[in-house]
């Protein structure tokens, strides 16, 4: 039993008609009817609200409907795998192009058109629809946020969460030009790439998707390299009072740094730069029967500097004991002499 069958036969036995189904569901009369002559696919139920709406007005049990849908669209994509849709780009692309950075676009333009829906038009387009796609979703419960992009587009609050519900099944290979004017055209403001790593940026229109822009980097690191935020470790560098005349082995040294998520100041990488000048804090090569492993209790929690790793902590402490304890029997002695001396001089 697919989900369309079991939608037709509740309203029967309710007594509703499309148009209650429809309102209940906030979409338009037009898209429920499709829906239930199976003209349209079923959303998926991850990137929709509407089965819930519908299984409340029905009166079903909660994640029926959902259920029912995601086993429908898996046996229509199973029909339909041999047969992958022909995109239709031409007026996609020509939107895609206009929110190019203007220093790049005439350049993305001629690889766009001699390699058409090539590798590289396919990643900024699915990236771009990544993008908006997520915004969508957050916004998904916000009548207001659908109010404003309805308004936008020219369309009413219904026929939006209808566009909106098929541009969240949508992929790269399937997106119309209907979802570009609808989303986005007023959700991206520009976006920019680097052709040698492939790092791209997307810039947001703050009215409709507050935040800060979205970067994406797709450039292979060498392995071990550390993930955290380097922004205190530039500014360091970038400040010759602190970096001085860093060798290039004591920065790749800083670099490699280790902090579990902390963001060091360029103080901490100044003050980092001195302990390895510095010869108070390293101990002279030794052999390994001698030499004591203890790990720097001043180092920072998750630092990999192997100067400050090893230190024989223990024979220092010991050492310092025992230099102690000397000049307190040297010191005791010294005073028993001298009582001795005074009682001698009094007979």
């Amino acid at each position: 039993m697919d989900v369309c069958l079991v939608i037709k036969q509740r309203l029967e036995e309710l007594g509703f008609e499309q148009r209650d189904l429809a309102v209940a569901a906030e979409v338009t009369e037009s898209y429920i009817s499709q829906l239930l002559t199976r003209k349209k696919l079923p959303p998926a139920p991850d990137r929709s609200d509407i089965y819930e709406k519908m299984g409340k007005f029905l009166k079903l049990p909660r994640g029926k409907l959902s259920k029912l849908a995601d086993h429908q669209r898996k046996e229509e994509l199973k029909r339909n795998l041999g047969d992958p849709p022909t995109p239709l780009f031409r007026e996609a692309r020509e939107l895609i192009l206009r929110k190019c950075a203007p220093d790049k676009e005439k350049q993305m333009r001629a690889i766009f058109e001699r390699h058409p829906f090539g590798e590289l038009e396919r990643l900024v387009t699915q990236k771009l629809l990544d993008v908006v796609k997520r915004v969508t979703k957050e916004e998904l419960e916000s009548e207001n946020w659908l109010h404003q992009v309805a308004q936008h587009s020219g369309q009413s609050y219904a026929q939006m969460r209808v566009i909106l519900l098929e541009f969240l099944d949508t992929d790269v290979f399937n997106v119309s030009v209907e979802n570009c004017v609808s989303f986005l055209d007023p959700l991206i403001e520009s976006w920019d790439i680097d052709l040698v790593t492939f790092a791209m940026e997307i810039v947001l229109n703050r009215r409709l998707a507050p935040g800060h822009p979205r970067k994406f980097e797709f450039v292979e690191k060498e392995a071990g390299q550390p993930s955290e935020d380097l922004a205190g470790f530039k500014r360091f560098l970038r400040d010759p009072s602190l970096s001085g005349e860093a060798t290039e082995e004591e920065i790749e040294f800083l670099k490699r740094l280790r902090f579990n998520g902390k963001q060091p100041t360029p103080l901490y990488y100044y003050r980092e730069l001195q302990n390895l000048r510095d010869p108070l804090h390293f101990q002279a090569l030794m052999t390994q029967t001698q030499q004591e492993k203890t790990p720097g209790q001043s180092q920072l929690e998750g630092s990999s500097a192997p100067m400050h790793k090893y230190q024989r902590a223990n024979g220092i402490d010991k050492q310092l004991q025992l230099d102690g304890r000397k000049m307190t029997t040297r010191g005791w002695a010294g005073n028993k002499a001298s009582r001795g001396k005074k009682e001698k001089a009094k007979s």
